[in-house]
């Protein structure tokens, strides 16, 4: 749990943004709260409060949150290989609701075999900072300047870098996989025909070749796996 306050504190500020475009859409105060208490996904709330106000149908919902959160199935690939087998399912599905970008992070940064408990301790204090974040933007509602609440939005990758980037420092095979990630999105966003392709599907990609390559060059031998 102690490992989560960092992440709690960033998914704060940024969920209080949340409560207040979600607000300011029409959306009542406990209908914004039980969105954060049940979703737990940054870009996928956001997007999906884009359509709620567009009054688009369920099927489009379900094809954009698809799309955006589809990156959320890798990051269980990964999660399932380092809880390893004596985990059973329903410790998987427990864990599998709290696995966010920056939780995931937190637990691929922990060293020899990670333990259901320590996702869980961390991704509940998470989930905590995301639903009482979004509760009191919700309430606040737009009294906050446009320029604050554009604030508050960019800390969530501020925390993510501070997540990993002394990993990184440690471990070169990690430092070449951000940066060749790092590559590849900026291709995705310039590049014509690469940029008109969704951001969900892109991250996607990303992360694919990335690991893919890295895993290539740096292969992690058994013993290392086991520790």
């Amino acid at each position: 749990m102690r490992a989560g306050v960092p992440v709690c504190l960033g998914y704060f500020s940024v969920s209080f943004g949340f409560g207040a475009m979600a607000v300011s859409q029409g959306l009542a105060v406990w209908e914004a709260v039980l969105i954060s208490a049940t979703n737990l996904t940054s870009a996928g709330q956001f997007a999906g409060l884009t359509v709620i106000a567009a009054g688009a149908t369920l099927l489009e919902m379900i094809l954009t949150q698809l799309v955006i959160n589809s990156r959320y199935a890798l990051m269980g690939l990964a999660l399932g290989q380092r809880f390893g087998p004596e985990v059973g399912v329903g410790g998987r599905l427990a864990t599998a609701f709290f696995d966010t970008d920056e939780v995931f992070a937190l637990g691929m940064a922990r060293k020899g075999r990670l333990r259901v408990p320590f996702f869980l301790g961390a991704g509940l204090v998470a989930a905590v900072g995301w639903t009482s974040g979004t509760a009191l933007g919700a309430v606040a509602g737009s009294l906050l300047p446009l320029s604050v609440q554009a604030a508050l939005g960019t800390m969530l990758y501020g925390m993510f870098i501070a997540i990993v980037a002394p990993q990184a420092r440690q471990e070169k095979p990690m430092l070449i996989c951000l940066v060749l990630a790092l590559i590849l999105s900026c291709l995705f966003t310039w590049v014509p025909g690469l940029k008109d392709i969704s951001p969900g599907l892109a991250i996607v990609i990303c992360t694919v070749v990335a690991a893919a390559v890295c895993a290539v060059l740096f292969p992690v031998a058994d013993e290392e796996v086991e520790q």
